[in-house]
């Protein structure tokens, strides 16, 4: 899963194109971008593009806190979504708590017990920061982590995201990076943020890339056109795919090693477990 695509609930338009981007993964919104009262209908509507999708459908529900949560699971689980995006979590009791409200859910539609997924988006609080290391306990549900700049910002009051070069700045380069090492402790799949100029493709390219080398597996979509780009990105490339078999065939020729010689170079075993995910990522692991 490399592309996540949030697509507005209550837009009848734009659900009806939801699957023709190519994104691995359409979350269909009944959170931000629906207004409080367009709520109810935006349940029908992603209700009725959830059931019998062609692709893999993710919801993102309201927060926790909301008192909104309960109506969301009852209007769409009937759809089988494959994963629930679950935002404002603080810590990975909260993902335990709406994986209890699920159990009710899939038990009441007559679903395995633990089909559904979770995606936490676990940076959007002040108290969220002090929380991403509790996601190893949030139970087998869930199955990605992300993070996100906008609620954060408005969270801590800051003045700018971004810096003249379009970085990122201090503080949401500390939640990206907690985010990440989070998720990888928790053994779930690290998902980038979105790029929220959605016309500019050359950025987001920049950023999907950046984001991949730093060991996210994916990235969040607010517009079709920036799928492909996302897609591309957390592609392995050919060269890659090719360096990572020789690494992989080094250390099969020589079992029991902790490290190898390969082209003058000592490679040891991480090298190896990169190599290794690396090639599980492109389909040939």
């Amino acid at each position: 899963m490399r592309s996540f695509l949030f697509v507005p609930g209550d837009s009848e338009k734009k659900l009806a194109k939801a699957y023709d981007s190519g994104a691995d993964v359409v979350i269909l919104d009944l959170e931000d971008s629906v207004s409080a009262d367009r709520k109810a209908a935006a349940r029908g509507l992603v209700a009725e593009a959830a059931t019998d999708a062609p692709g893999y459908v993710a919801v993102r529900v309201n927060a926790l806190d909301t008192g909104l949560v309960d109506d969301d699971l009852a209007a769409v689980m009937g759809a089988r979504p494959a994963m629930i995006v679950l935002p404002k979590s603080e810590t990975g009791a909260d993902v335990a708590h709406l994986g209890a409200k699920l159990s009710v859910a899939e038990a009441e539609e007559g679903i395995a017990e633990g089909a559904t997924k979770v995606l936490a988006i676990a940076t959007e609080t002040a108290r969220a920061m002090f929380g991403l290391g509790t996601y190893d306990a949030a139970g087998p549900r869930l199955a990605a982590m992300t993070w996100g700049l906008e609620d954060l910002s408005a969270a801590l009051g800051v003045s700018r995201t971004r810096d003249e070069a379009g970085r990122i700045t201090a503080a949401f380069a500390h939640a990206r990076t907690l985010c990440l090492a989070g998720a990888k402790a928790a053994g779930v799949l690290p998902i980038d943020s979105v790029y929220t100029d959605f016309r500019d493709l050359d950025g987001l390219a920049a950023e999907a890339r950046e984001a991949a080398a730093d060991g996210f597996l994916g990235k969040l979509a607010i517009h079709p056109a920036q799928v492909a780009v996302i897609n591309e990105a957390f592609t392995p490339s050919p060269e890659a795919v090719a360096a990572a078999k020789r690494i992989v065939a080094a250390f099969d020729a020589a079992p029991g090693a902790g490290v190898v010689s390969l082209d003058g170079k000592m490679v040891d075993r991480p090298h190896l477990v990169n190599a290794q995910q690396l090639l599980a990522r492109a389909g040939e692991g």
